[in-house]
């Protein structure tokens, strides 16, 4: 538990701890700090903005837990038909560099059917100890089944970390596992790390809208669990020579059942490429309007790259929210980023700001897009993407 209180006799009034308040949870009554406890979070700006130490923050951590039976860093690797998705060598490849510090085993965790060959694969990318439950009922995702086995093996093999990438599988896994086994977790994390004096993983994620960076640590509570953003982090190197122990479990035929029935699975049909793995990206915003998709669509075809858009053209029911970029949609880090009619809110540079060239084309001329665009073209994208269409068509033979 943990208490916070305003020290009246070295209150002054000066105000700083309400301008500083993120949650609006403090007010003035009779020249002295009021907190709203139905508001704090206990977030502790308050207490660094005041100058005159008027307020304490007590944390009680509660009883120390014995942490020493846990150990290795656990990858969850996402699978779909058998195909293991490159999030997971991401994982494995920032996994290599955390259980190296730790001197620890780095362990894969796979979950399917028929997916005795991706031993290999994950060997080659890294892995010492490959985890495998394969059973007909884990072909694809489904929550109850997954959730249970990933639980059982947690109990029993008492990992230190457990990373998994957040993605539409991972986001809804690894929540109902922490919940299951008491962990802590730390959702899309851009970045990882280990503090060697406490044994603890820092995980860092964007927080209060991306405006600053946030570092999370679960002291008291194993497995330590978080989810990582897709693309932020590189993959593991190929080593054809390397091997890993297997170990494969089963379970009683209980632990398979689930709540729901998976009926059928139907791909999204596109005419461009999958948005995570494109190099070239052409995305849409509200400046575009519904009609506007039809010229980002053309010009991604012609670059052979794929179409993003931001949330206010997913809101407005344009496109799919699979095609999000953004804090709350897809990272992505393409080699071309070509951004028409976005505005370029924080929530949707969260997701794009790592491409390495950004093109940004918009009406607007003080556009916060154009703050982080390598180039940038101020005009009516409607207009100007019929003619960036016909030049490259031209220029490629399309």
């Amino acid at each position: 538990m943990a208490s916070i209180t305003i020290l009246l006799d070295k209150c002054t009034g000066c105000m700083l701890c309400v301008k500083a308040c993120p949650f609006g949870a403090i007010h003035m009554a009779n020249k002295k700090a009021v907190i709203d406890m139905a508001k704090c979070t206990l977030c502790g700006a308050c207490v660094e903005a005041c100058k005159f130490s008027a307020i304490e923050i007590r944390r009680d951590a509660g009883p120390k837990k014995d942490l020493t039976a846990y150990k290795d860093i656990w990858v969850f690797c996402e699978q779909k038909k058998g195909a293991i998705q490159s999030i997971s060598f991401e994982l494995l490849g920032e996994g290599r560099k955390l259980a190296d510090k730790l001197g620890v085993k780095l362990c894969a965790v796979i979950l399917g059917s028929g997916i005795d060959d991706a031993a290999a694969e994950l060997a080659s990318r890294g892995a010492d100890k490959i985890y495998m439950v394969d059973h007909p009922a884990l072909k694809s995702y489904q929550d109850d089944p997954y959730t249970e086995v990933l639980v059982r093996l947690a109990e029993e093999y008492k990992p230190e970390a457990i990373l998994c990438g957040a993605t539409t599988i991972g986001r809804s896994l690894v929540s109902r596992v922490a919940i299951k086994i008491d962990a802590g977790l730390t959702a899309d994390c851009t970045e990882l790390d280990i503090d060697l004096k406490e044994r603890l993983l820092l995980q860092t994620r964007p927080a209060f809208g991306g405006n600053i960076m946030a570092t999370i640590v679960t002291p008291n509570h194993r497995p330590q669990m978080a989810t990582v953003r897709h693309k932020v982090m590189k993959e593991a190197e190929i080593d054809a020579t390397r091997k890993a122990e297997v170990i494969k479990k089963t379970y009683p035929g209980e632990v398979f059942n689930s709540r729901t029935k998976l009926l059928n699975i139907v791909e999204e049909i596109g005419e461009t490429v999958n948005l995570s793995e494109a190099d070239i990206i052409i995305s849409g915003g509200r400046g575009m309007g519904k009609e506007g998709f039809a010229l980002v669509n053309e010009l991604a075809k012609v670059l052979g790259g794929a179409v993003g858009a931001s949330r206010s053209a997913v809101d407005a029911d344009w496109i799919p929210y699979s095609h999000q970029v953004g804090q709350t949609g897809k990272t992505v880090v393409p080699k071309l980023y070509i951004a028409c009619g976005i505005s370029g809110q924080i929530q949707h540079l969260i997701g794009m700001q790592s491409s390495k060239v950004i093109v940004a084309i918009n009406k607007d001329p003080d556009a916060p897009i154009f703050k982080i665009a390598t180039y940038g073209i101020v005009g009516d994208a409607t207009e100007i993407l019929p003619a960036l269409t016909r030049a490259f068509r031209l220029v490629l033979n399309k």
